[in-house]
């Protein structure tokens, strides 16, 4: 998981380390909110999951275009499933 980090294409892919810092931080909190691992947990801590998510394209920066027009409605997340077309925020 760190190995993959050393490389800055995950990195640069994402606009930069505070966009990843951001996002890896974000998907902590829904982790430990209860949020549901999109990859195998496997004895991996939150903070595991969630870069091994990012690593593998699962989460991304940005909303789906669905959601934006509901950006008014609480507990909209700013993290969507890289699967999604997702704007940038």
């Amino acid at each position: 998981m760190i190995e993959a980090l050393k490389d800055d294409k995950v990195i640069n892919a994402l606009g930069g380390r505070f966009q990843f810092t951001s996002l890896v931080q974000h998907r902590i909190r829904e982790l430990m909110e209860g949020a549901r691992p999109l990859v195998e947990r496997a004895g991996r801590t939150d903070f595991e999951v969630a870069v091994q998510e990012v690593v593998e394209g699962k989460i991304a920066i940005g909303k789906p275009v669905d959601a934006l027009s509901s950006l008014s409605q609480e507990g909209a997340s700013d993290v969507a499933p890289a699967d999604t077309s997702a704007a940038e925020i």
